[in-house]
């Protein structure tokens, strides 16, 4: 598992505190995962989402996970934990605004340490945050706790592809997107054996090549303006985001990187 130990979750607040997690979302959308509702969809059909269950979602940001989950799956609650006050207060607001506030609730933790209650929740939810996450075994340790016996584990992340990385490019790549530590579709495997989960999905989902070509279109020809007041107009900051982005599509294309999903059921 690659990692830089220099980031941690400070790093990650100041990203989603700032401009930097307004541009992603700007580019993204409410939902700043690879492949939107379409992975949301699919994810929650692997995952067997029914309705009337309860949730966790774990890096849950602003909350339109739980808000896909409320509204297209009938799931009954929904708690989100996130460790950014900002996200979660726009994520309250949010979520009252679409009257789910009833149904979703959030809490301001470390999701490797919720202090939320053991064995509650039906299954456990992520989408493309766990890649902020620096101690992987801790947070799936967490979310084996938090899911009752025979509970469900569903998540999307950024991994590495099957290609591999050098040490060079993970250093670039993580340092660019503030990851502690990047892990391949194997290694998650092994962790969530090692927490007695069963494992039903552990797959390349094979979406990150062609909707970080979509993010760099619209950040290249269509959202330039919109981008550059996020940095205050600094054509320097803008150039490297783009060189960045350039260096993460290169990544996808060679197969370096990947978006994997994972749905295990805890025996």
């Amino acid at each position: 598992m690659h990692s830089k130990d220099s980031l941690g979750l400070r790093d990650v607040q100041a990203v989603y505190s700032g401009p930097e997690g307004q541009l992603w979302e700007m580019v993204m959308g409410e939902q700043i995962h690879i492949g939107g509702l379409v992975s949301s969809l699919d994810l929650a059909e692997k995952a067997n989402i029914e309705p009337g269950t309860r949730g966790v979602d774990l890096c849950c940001c602003t909350g339109a996970g739980m808000r896909f989950l409320v509204r297209f799956r009938g799931v009954q609650k929904m708690q989100g934990v996130d460790a950014t006050e900002k996200v979660v207060t726009v994520g309250r607001h949010r979520s009252e605004r679409e009257g789910f506030g009833d149904r979703i609730q959030f809490t301001v933790a470390d999701v490797c340490d919720t202090g939320l209650a053991a064995g509650q929740f039906d299954f456990a939810w992520g989408e493309d945050a766990w890649c902020y996450v620096a101690d992987k075994d801790r947070l799936l340790a967490e979310a084996a706790r938090l899911v009752r016996p025979g509970g469900t584990i569903a998540f999307t992340d950024w991994v590495e592809g099957p290609a591999g990385l050098t040490e060079e490019e993970a250093d670039r790549f993580l340092t660019f997107m503030k990851f502690p530590s990047l892990p391949s579709i194997k290694e998650y495997e092994l962790l969530l054996e090692k927490h007695s989960f069963t494992i039903d999905y552990a797959i390349n989902t094979s979406r990150f090549e062609p909707y970080v070509d979509l993010y760099l279109e619209m950040l290249t020809k269509q959202l330039t303006y919109d981008a550059l007041k996020f940095v205050g107009f600094d054509m320097q900051v803008m150039d490297f985001l783009k060189r960045e982005m350039l260096f993460m599509q290169e990544l996808a294309h060679a197969g370096k990187i990947a978006q994997g999903l994972f749905v295990a059921r805890e025996r």
